[in-house]
């Protein structure tokens, strides 16, 4: 009799799981998909095309709520917590609900996960959503593209649309982005690739993804995100941190597991980090894992025309999934209108449209900042109503991405970037390094 299994997710590493233990495996029969963080996701069904042939029908995908019920109406006998970024309080409450509806909770090791390649590996991980990952994952590659090695970026899934037909998604031009319909979310991981001249894959399938981004990859570079652990082994493992949430990292899953697994910690934003939180993450990095190499970076912002915020009432717009789940009240858009002088920073709750209410609903402590909610083209267009709504004399854009390119404001906006800026050493070429031993 194979076991009848939910697995818990949010679009991304539970499909994941399922692809690479579960999907052939005849000992288990995945009865049911939780979804969570991720707006409108539940409801729909992994595709049979991608759940193989013992899953003619595809499998369901239900709201995580729906949990207990789905325990004792489809006999669950274990279900697999499948996604990240969650303090441990959570994680530990979804195994008492488990447990007391007569269920398994079970935890995959990483170690069972990840896809072995026949290229080198380095991973980019985090503690949590909105450390700096990204910018770091763009520095390792522009460091490796200057050694003359051909390098592909592979990220961690947002598949947010049909599932079968973005099993595998390739992105080296804005020709692509626009195929394959992608969420601003989608949009500002891979757009920083394309504008690099760089190819980054995604989607579902994993291993079909690594098989193609090997085909044309000296090195494979794995961008992390949602500080989930890496779907590949890497041969170099970097994971991030923030010292403006340094506990965060022995306190949240499983950003733990990468702070505990990386070869090297990335001390990130001590440009604007206090001494006493910089000094309490080192503590707690060198506590978790004493073997690793520490590097210190900044994040230094360049602000268009800044001289425009000074005595402005500014709205300012962040990246959405950081101020959510990740739980910062503030970011790059924040500071610069603090270090800049703006008169006021507006709170947009009392502004909030439709999708982006209900996000400030589940959400109450994000601050006076505007998460860049954009997971479907009705939210997009919330969004853009909020923040016509807010009258501001000024937006300032703090995202990945320029969201002028997306949406036609009719206000005047300006925009905040930033990258990684190591101090000292060591560096990441130190790191690097070992890629040649």
């Amino acid at each position: 009799m194979s076991t009848r299994t939910i697995i818990l997710g949010a679009a991304g590493r539970d499909f994941h799981n399922f692809n690479v233990c579960y999907r052939e495996n005849a000992e288990v029969e995945v009865v049911a998909f939780t979804a969570t963080q991720i707006p409108d996701i539940d409801g729909r069904r992994y595709p049979p095309e991608l759940a193989g042939p013992r899953y003619p029908y595809g499998i369901p995908i239900e709201d995580e709520s729906e949990l207990p019920r789905l325990i004792k109406e489809l006999k669950a006998e274990q279900c697999v917590f499948s996604y990240s970024d969650v303090p441990y309080q959570h994680v530990m409450n979804l195994a008492a609900i488990c447990n007391a509806n007569g269920a398994d909770f079970i935890l995959l090791s990483p170690k069972k996960t990840m896809l072995p390649s026949s290229r080198p590996v380095v991973a980019v991980c985090a503690s949590r959503t909105g450390c700096g990952k990204s910018q770091t994952s763009r520095k390792v590659v522009k460091l490796l593209k200057e050694t003359g090695k051909k390098v592909v970026a592979i990220r961690h899934p947002m598949p947010y649309g049909n599932l079968a037909e973005q099993a595998v998604q390739r992105f080296a031009t804005y020709e692509d982005m626009a195929k394959h319909k992608i969420t601003i979310e989608e949009r500002e991981e891979y757009e920083p690739y394309v504008d690099a001249g760089l190819v980054i894959y995604a989607g579902v399938d994993y291993e079909a993804i690594l098989r193609r981004a090997e085909e044309e990859a000296d090195i494979v570079i794995w961008d992390g995100g949602n500080n989930d652990t890496p779907f590949i082994k890497p041969d170099v493992f970097f994971t991030v941190v923030d010292p403006h949430r340094p506990d965060h990292a022995e306190k949240y899953y499983p950003g733990e597991t990468n702070v505990r697994m990386s070869d090297a910690l990335i001390v990130n934003k001590i440009d604007s980090a206090s001494r006493e939180d910089i000094e309490l993450c080192h503590r707690i990095d060198y506590k978790l894992n004493p073997e690793a190499t520490v590097i210190e970076a900044a994040s230094p912002l360049t602000v268009e025309q800044a001289e425009k915020i000074r005595d402005k009432r500014v709205l300012v717009v962040e990246d959405g999934p950081t101020l959510t789940h990740g739980g910062m009240k503030y970011g790059a858009g924040w500071v610069a209108a603090k270090r800049h002088g703006a008169a006021e920073i507006i709170d947009p709750r009392p502004f909030a449209v439709g999708s982006i209410q209900t996000t400030f609903e589940k959400y109450p402590d994000t601050g006076e900042i505007l998460p860049a909610m954009g997971y479907s083209p009705a939210q997009v267009e919330d969004l853009k109503k909020t923040i016509e709504a807010v009258n501001a004399d000024l937006v300032i854009i703090g995202t990945p991405i320029d969201l002028r390119k997306l949406i036609n404001f009719d206000c005047p906006c300006l925009r905040v970037g930033y990258e990684l800026q190591e101090i000292g050493q060591p560096d990441l070429a130190f790191v690097l390094a070992k890629l040649s031993e």
